[in-house]
This record gives C-alpha cells, structure tokens and sequence, in this order.
C-alpha cells in the first residue's frame, strides 16, 4: 500500500523498532490505557490522538466510526507508527478488523473483560458497564457467547459517564448520580464483579467504589492491552532498543486548549497539545 510507505520515509537515524506506538480513542479515555501501556514499555515512544470532535463514538454511525478510525491510523502511519492500539471499546468492535485488513502494523483492540469476570464472579452474576454500540456489537456478541454461558451477564449501556470525563469532572454531583443511575441496577442483581467495559471509566474507579462497595471487583481490560501490545511487538522484533524512558507527544481533533486542560488533569502532569491537521478531521 502506497500510504503506508511513509512510515519510513526520511527517517534513516531510526531502526524499525526504536518507531513509535500509536494510540486513539474518541476522546480522552484511552489514556487509562496508554497509563497502563507506560507501565509495561517504559522505553516506548508514545503518540496519543484523541479524536474530541467526533466524541463520544457511542454516538456516531457505524460508517462515521470506521471513516474516523481509518483516518486516526493513517494519520499515526504518517507519523510512523510500527503499532496501533484502538483504545476504544467502541471503535474496536465497529472498526478493528477494517484496519487490520487495510493497515500492514500491528493492530490491537479493546475487548470488555468477560472472560476473565466469569471467572472471578463468586455470584455468579457479572455487570457491564459499556455504551450501547459495545454492548449490541457483533464482536461483544461472540464475548457473550463464548464465555458467558455459565454466568449472568447484566448489560448495563452507561453514555453520559464518558461527557464527565470527557469533562474532567471525576467526583462531581452530576457524575456521582449517574454512577449510582447505572451501578445500582447491577448490584440489585446481585452481581459481585464489574467490567470496565468503556476505556472512559477507569478514571472513575474510585467513584465507582464508593458507590458499588468494596466487595465488588471492578476489572479493567487496559492492562491485559499494555501486555498483548507487547507480545505482539515481541514477536514482530519490534520492542524498543533505548533503555532510556520514552517520549509522548498528544494531538487532538477538538478545541486544544479545552482538551489539554483534562488530559493534564487525568494525567496529572502538564502536556503539550497539538492540533490533528486537517486533512485527517472529520469533513
């Protein structure tokens, strides 16, 4: 593919694997993944793109999505990626296997925790706390189906929690309600274990806790993610070669000084924020 030459081009002082890893989500949630991708490869190079003014993806058109996501990762190729991570539960059952047919990297999606919350229930009944184009996805379906059976898994579709965080209200009246709108249901089915099936939510977790309890085991795919990005990079012989810390550079598609002031905040450390070009915006 022509398009994707340009991971190389005019980039001779670097080797294949010292490239960067490109990360995007609709907006500011999957950075509780590259958090967790930080932690696993702390000599990566990071690129993060959140796509703010298309957000939230659970929203959006199908076609709109996948329109999005390719442009995202042609984008990173640009920027020369050797990996993509599609920190999105949305996009990734909505686009993912588009982009691994169209893009010759590494590909790796989110996937709400199902599996491993049936086998960590000791009540037998799961919740899942994911926007509705997750919960009705044909992959999110076959999750369902494969590792479902012996449990009862509570659908419980959460939206308006991703506008908070994509807010940077964390803590707030307007958040705690809707927490408690969407978790009580779950607990009143008797369900001891909870997935984090949106990448905006782990930024809750402590909001979440308070509500649902300390018994409750609220699991979070994002470090299953940061391990598989580096098997896959592994296998490919991709890994970095500097033992010195990486780097992170961040664009976004919305307004950049609304976006950087949250993706400080949720960082916790001031970020330098640049706008995605244009032609990589949605029309």
């Amino acid at each position: 593919m022509q398009n994707v030459r340009a991971r190389s081009g005019g980039r001779t002082n670097r080797t294949g694997s010292d490239e960067p890893v490109g990360v995007f989500d609709s907006g500011v949630g999957g950075l509780s993944v590259l958090k967790e991708i930080r932690k696993e490869l702390p000599a990566e190079d990071l690129l993060y793109v959140a796509d703010s003014a298309s957000a939230p993806y659970g929203e959006r058109s199908n076609a709109f999505i996948e329109q999005r996501a390719a442009a995202i990762a042609q984008f990173l190729v640009t920027r020369h990626a050797k990996a993509i991570v599609v920190a999105c539960n949305t996009a990734t059952g909505v686009a993912v296997d588009m982009l691994r047919a169209r893009f010759p990297l590494p590909i790796i999606g989110m996937e709400p925790a199902v599996k491993p919350a049936a086998s960590a229930t000791k009540s037998g009944v799961v919740g899942v706390l994911a926007t509705a184009p997750t919960l009705t996805s044909s992959r999110f379906s076959r999750l369902l189906s494969q590792h479902g059976a012996d449990v009862e898994i509570v659908l419980q579709p959460s939206p308006r929690l991703v506008d908070e965080v994509e807010r940077g209200d964390l803590s707030g009246g307007a958040t705690r309600a809707l927490v408690e709108e969407y978790v009580r249901p779950l607990l009143d089915r008797g369900a001891d274990t909870i997935v984090l099936g949106c990448t905006h939510f782990p930024f809750l977790t402590a909001l979440i806790r308070e509500v649902a309890g300390p018994e409750v085991l609220l699991i979070d795919p994002a470090v299953a993610v940061a391990r598989e990005l580096r098997r896959r990079l592994e296998a490919g012989k991709l890994l970095s070669s500097r033992t010195t810390p990486g780097s992170e550079q961040f664009w976004t598609s919305g307004r950049p000084d609304n976006v950087q002031r949250v993706i400080s905040h949720l960082l916790r450390h001031q970020v330098t924020l640049q706008s995605v070009p244009p032609e990589f915006c949605a029309p």
